[in-house]
This record gives structure tokens, sequence and C-alpha cells, in this order.
């Protein structure tokens, strides 16, 4: 995340005060994601999938820019990231299980749950995510749900990174790209976990999807 959202600042911003031209900082900051997969590639033989697409936005962007004659389409690099990452989303929904379970799924499950009963921590009941899915139609519904306010909330902000890299002085747009990031993340937590507590998710955790499935039979 520092290689890939964080050093392409630094160094635009360097290269600017050190005198380099808008087009010189724009590539010279672009570079370093394109460094770190090349890093990955030697000492790994593996490479971050998340480098591996800002890498490829960023041939998007030059190639854009040198067609256009502008430096302004190297800014749209990150809106080509965030709105590749939003297709992702989309097209997860016709797979087996949709992106926002996939990923979320290490982190979540087994992990303790809040109980507004008892109003404590609580470990879950031990069932897998895969028993759980098979037998609620809700927790399915959930996960669907969580994928299209992500793919939206995360294609809001590519179009967002498209109108400031067009209508902003280009000066001002790393800064603001870079400002952007936590805002949408910290936006998403909150609206998924919101989303999380009206919907029942907890409750279904908490329980192994037994008292959602006979609510449902019921």
């Amino acid at each position: 995340m520092v290689i890939d959202i964080v050093a392409p600042i630094v160094v635009y911003y360097g290269a600017r005060a050190l005198g380099a031209t808008v087009w010189e900082a724009l590539i010279g900051g672009g570079i370093m994601p394109a460094v770190c997969v090349l890093a990955a590639l030697v000492t790994r033989r593996r490479a971050n999938a998340m480098s591996i697409l800002v890498v490829a936005a960023l041939a998007v962007a030059a190639a854009l820019s040198l067609a256009s004659g502008s430096p302004r389409a190297l800014l749209t690099r990150d809106a080509l990231t965030t709105g590749a990452w939003a297709g992702y989303m989309y097209l997860s929904l016709i797979a087996a299980r949709p992106a926002t379970f996939v990923v979320s799924r290490p982190l979540l499950e087994g992990r303790r749950v809040w109980d507004s009963a008892t109003r404590a921590w609580v470990r879950p009941a031990a069932v897998s995510w895969d028993v759980i899915w098979e037998r609620t139609p809700l927790f399915r519904r959930i996960w669907r749900v969580c994928t299209v306010i992500w793919g939206s909330a995360i294609l809001a902000d590519a179009i967002v990174r498209i109108v400031m890299a067009y209508t902003l002085p280009i000066s001002m747009v790393p800064a603001l790209a870079g400002a952007l990031w936590p805002v949408t993340f910290i936006a998403l937590q909150v609206a998924t976990n919101v989303y999380f507590a009206r919907s029942g998710f907890w409750r279904i955790v908490r329980t192994g999807g037994l008292a959602s499935t006979e609510t449902v039979l019921a």
C-alpha cells in the first residue's frame, strides 16, 4: 500500500520541487509500483495482484496521455485501478462466492462477535461459513448486497477521481487522490458494519444460521 499509494505522491511533489516537468514527475511516481512488481518477481518469483493492477493502470493511462497529448490522462491511473476493482466486484456476483465474502472470510470467520442481548463479545457457532452459506438464504443475500455496496462505492470513487483529474489544477490532484483512499475505505467500513447490524449478519454468524433458517421456514 505504501509503495502503490504513498510513494507516487511523494515522488511527484519531490520531483516537482527539484524542477521536473509535470510529465516527468507523474511518470516518475508511476514507476514506483512497477519497481515493486519487478522486485517481487525477482526475489519471491511472484507479484502482488494489487501492484500488477496498478502497473497495468499506469500503462493504460500513459498510452491515453500520449494519444491525447495531455498529462491529465496520467492522473486517471488511480481511477482506472478503482474502476477495475469495481468491475471485479460486480463480476464476482455471478461466481460461486462474491468478492466481499472471499476477502472478508479470513478476517472474520471464527472471530468473536457482538451479542446485543448480553452486550458482550461472544464466540460464534463452530460452523463453517460454507455450511452457513448452504443452509441460510439470508446469509447469501447479505454478502451479495455487501458486494454491490462495495462495487458501487468503489465505482463512485473512480468517477470522482476522473472528475478531479480533468477539472482541478494538476498540482492539487495527486495529494487529493491520495487522501481519497482513506476517506473511501472508512466510509465503506462504516456502511458495511451498519448494514451487517441491521441485516442480522452477526446473529447468523453467532448461531451458525440456525435461527435464521428457522425464521425462514416459519
